[in-house]
């Protein structure tokens, strides 16, 4: 008989392989929606000396819905800012478990002396029989049985409804391209491209960052990132002329990928919208750079360009019928100190947004308090004001800032604090949501590219795990993570509630998010322990299953 210890945990309890997990909240049934991904782990510890690898057999009626996948530690180098809470899982550098892969034929490795885990996912089909399934995974090692992992799987007779309100990740298709070093708009680019996408659809993001011209983001001033804008821009006697082709494209690839917003990049450059983004054309035959950091945002030609590109951009997104459905961006990240840029870059584009939906990512309240913003997407840690003086919309956002108190995601952090956030933004009514950082994969600036298989953190200067939710693998095709899934759980909960609410009413739902005053969320206060989403999606569902 080998040495060898099992233990089901939640996705929510992350496994350092120098210590025991606690397996809090784990329960021996998952209940689940038609159409909802469920997640468990098989935590386990190999106590032999000799490094070997174990083999996965699932026994159950409903096998087909399961994959497992490793759970791989990745280097985690800068794992919090200098200011930070007390809640994260540690803050030292070393190796942390983020990266779900599957498993080569070889099977999950038995490493001496250390925990690891098996990612399970099971993938209810909308089709599926409600009923309750018997789940067993074995795990075996050169034909021994090492031990068994067992659940029932409750599948409910509710489909989950698609998400409600717009939700983005935002999308880099300019270090796909360095990172598989692909020419881009080959069809090695459009197929690597819409790999990503799929994905980023599949675990509840609708919304897509559009290149209309190369977004102006995190780019050192005088810099500038490589060139994926959709539009051709060609320059005739001074008046220009716009190709859709590519642009047309685009939307088709995420149409037929069920993304159902569409993210204009940025009009003006980040944090200030003092100059115009990279944007390139042809002249006289020549292919070169017509604006860029030279170019006033409020300058005569500038604002020239900008009106016949948008008011030709309009035309189009008619003619595609999603006009309704695409939004527009200033400049990201106003700081106070810029309202004045700002509202000079947006008075250009005033008229010609009209009637469009325009956001911006903002801290500060001014910027709605004087109309220069009025569907703000604001900071979670900044929220108060904006709640107490709603605006007709609201959104909410986090990044490498919002490192005290509120939801995030930085891989240090444990898997509650990153999955509360559907929970948030059902009690607050939030209207989206936005993260800078679906495939971020350079460093701070954009001054050269890193592998994020080595370096989580941009070369140090975010917290490892806000640039990215998804790893670049192999043949080109994206590699989860742990926060990816979480994220995903996030807005499954949200759309759960929302189904209750639309049943039973609002009510209903608060009665299972609140159930005493240890219960109450808010953006900085809320219950941080895994029992309590476990407990409070237990009452969803038990309250949907009611009906």
């Amino acid at each position: 008989m080998y040495q060898f210890t099992l233990k089901k945990v939640t996705s929510l309890e992350k496994v350092f392989p120098d210590r025991e997990p606690t397996g809090e909240g784990m329960e021996d049934c998952l209940t689940a929606m038609r159409g909802e991904n469920v997640s468990f782990q098989i935590a386990y510890r190999w106590m032999e000396r000799m490094k070997k690898s174990a083999k996965a057999e699932v026994i159950s009626p409903v096998k087909s819905y399961l994959t497992l996948r490793k759970v791989e530690l990745v280097p985690c180098e800068y794992p919090a800012h200098l200011k930070h809470d007390e809640d994260y899982i540690t803050t030292v550098p070393g190796l942390y478990p983020d990266l779900l892969t599957a498993p080569g034929p070889w099977g999950f490795g038995l490493v001496s002396g250390q925990w690891r885990s098996i990612w399970v996912d099971i993938d209810v089909p909308k089709d599926a029989k409600a009923g309750r399934y018997p789940v067993e995974i074995r795990l075996t090692c050169e034909g021994s049985e090492l031990g068994s992992a067992s659940i029932v799987l409750e599948i409910m007779d509710a489909v989950m409804p698609k998400l409600h309100v717009p939700h983005t990740e935002w999308f880099h298709s300019d270090c796909l391209a360095q990172y598989y070093q692909v020419d881009v708009f080959s069809e090695e680019y459009w197929n690597i491209v819409e790999n990503f996408i799929a994905l980023a659809a599949k675990r509840h993001c609708n919304m897509i960052l559009t290149p209309v011209f190369t977004p102006p983001l995190d780019t050192g001033i005088g810099g500038e990132r490589l060139t994926v804008q959709l539009v051709d821009v060609e320059v005739t006697d001074g008046s220009y002329q716009f190709g859709y082709d590519k642009f047309e494209r685009w939307v088709e690839m995420c149409r037929r990928n069920e993304i159902e917003y569409f993210e204009i990049s940025h009009l003006f450059s980040q944090w200030g919208a003092v100059s115009a983004p990279k944007i390139m054309g042809t002249e006289n035959g020549e292919y070169h750079k017509l604006f860029g950091w030279e170019t006033k945002a409020s300058g005569e030609a500038y604002a020239e360009f900008l009106h016949e590109f948008l008011a030709s951009f309009k035309e189009e997104l008619r003619k595609l019928g999603i006009e309704k459905t695409t939004y527009f961006h200033i400049s990201d990240e106003p700081s106070k100190d810029q309202f004045e840029t700002y509202q000079v870059a947006k008075a250009v584009v005033e008229k010609d947004l009209e009637g469009l939906e325009v956001i911006d990512a903002l801290s500060d309240y001014t910027f709605f308090e004087k109309g220069a913003v009025k569907q703000p997407v604001c900071a979670l840690d900044h929220m108060e004001p904006f709640i107490e003086n709603r605006p007709e919309k609201l959104w909410g956002y986090y990044c490498t800032a919002q490192c005290k108190d509120v939801s995030n995601r930085f891989i240090a952090m444990s898997g509650q604090r990153e999955r509360i956030l559907g929970a948030m933004m059902y009690k607050f009514k939030l209207d989206g949501f936005l993260h800078w950082g679906y495939n971020f994969y350079n460093s701070e600036y954009s001054l050269y590219p890193i592998d994020p298989y080595r370096c989580t953190d941009s070369s140090g200067a975010f917290p490892s795990g806000d640039p990215f939710l998804v790893y670049p693998g192999k043949d080109g095709h994206p590699e989860e993570s742990i926060r990816m899934m979480l994220m995903d759980e996030a807005m499954a909960d949200l759309c759960a509630m929302k189904y209750l609410e639309e049943k039973h009413g609002r009510d209903a739902v608060m009665e299972c998010l609140e159930t005493n005053e240890e219960e109450k969320i808010g953006f900085s206060e809320y219950p941080r322990s895994i029992s309590y989403l476990i407990n409070m999606r237990r009452r969803v569902n038990e309250r949907i299953k009611d009906l």
